[in-house]
């Protein structure tokens, strides 16, 4: 996610929406062309616009533009259709759930065990993932689970804890200190949540997500 004010981007698009290439709306307001072209990929052009960029030779190009955006989004269709024929014929068990548990483990939790489990992200899909893995490979108690937050200056601390209670399924009162890191508001990362530790304290636990990984690697 981009870490430039939102009013840039909000000028960008209004540029954009006027006509104005990517290259144009990079120079103009002082940004990396590769950024105009991933905030303004999705913005679809009047008929206004489009004669703006047939004027100035560079409506061709708009148009190529199109294209390439309907064959990646082909594209993408296309490997998550063989991505989900392939996992259909993967045998799911418990065991399994608890060797991809302790690889996500392995990636991003804490690799020291005597405060019991801990797991660090910013996205909530692997978050999510993590838990739900861990829940159904171990008999784990709910009441034992702690979120702690780390937030910029700008988040609202209770809309993000209930943003982050519903990604987690832990109630906001199991929810420890929140982490604030100083910004100066000048630069906002749109539809960033922040980023979410989650707590389990139990030191076996974490014995066993750390065993299972080690002896994966060594048998591979």
């Amino acid at each position: 996610m981009s870490r430039l004010p939102l009013e840039t981007k909000k000028k960008a698009i209004k540029l954009r929406k006027k006509g104005y290439s990517l290259k144009e709306i990079a120079k103009k307001i002082k940004i990396a062309k590769s950024t105009s072209s991933l905030w303004l990929r999705n913005i679809q052009l009047n008929g206004k616009a489009k004669e703006r960029l047939k004027q100035r030779g560079l409506l061709a190009q708009y148009k190529t533009s199109l294209r390439w955006q309907k064959k990646q989004k082909q594209e993408k269709a296309e490997l998550k259709k063989k991505a989900l024929e392939f996992f259909k014929k993967i045998k799911k068990d418990p065991l399994q759930f608890k060797l991809y548990c302790s690889l996500l483990y392995w990636c991003e939790g804490a690799k020291g065990v005597k405060a019991g489990v801990r797991f660090i992200n910013s996205d909530p899909l692997l978050i999510k993932t993590f838990l739900i893995l861990l829940r159904k490979s171990f008999e784990i108690n709910e009441r034992k689970l702690r979120v702690g937050l780390h937030l910029h200056q700008y988040h609202n601390e209770e809309l993000q804890k209930e943003y982050w209670s519903k990604i987690t399924k832990i109630p906001t009162i199991q929810f420890i200190r929140i982490y604030r890191k100083p910004n100066t508001r000048k630069r906002i990362r749109e539809g960033y949540p922040g980023c979410a530790t989650i707590y389990y304290y139990d030191n076996k636990l974490a014995k066993k997500l750390t065993s299972i990984y080690e002896a994966f690697i060594e048998n591979l």
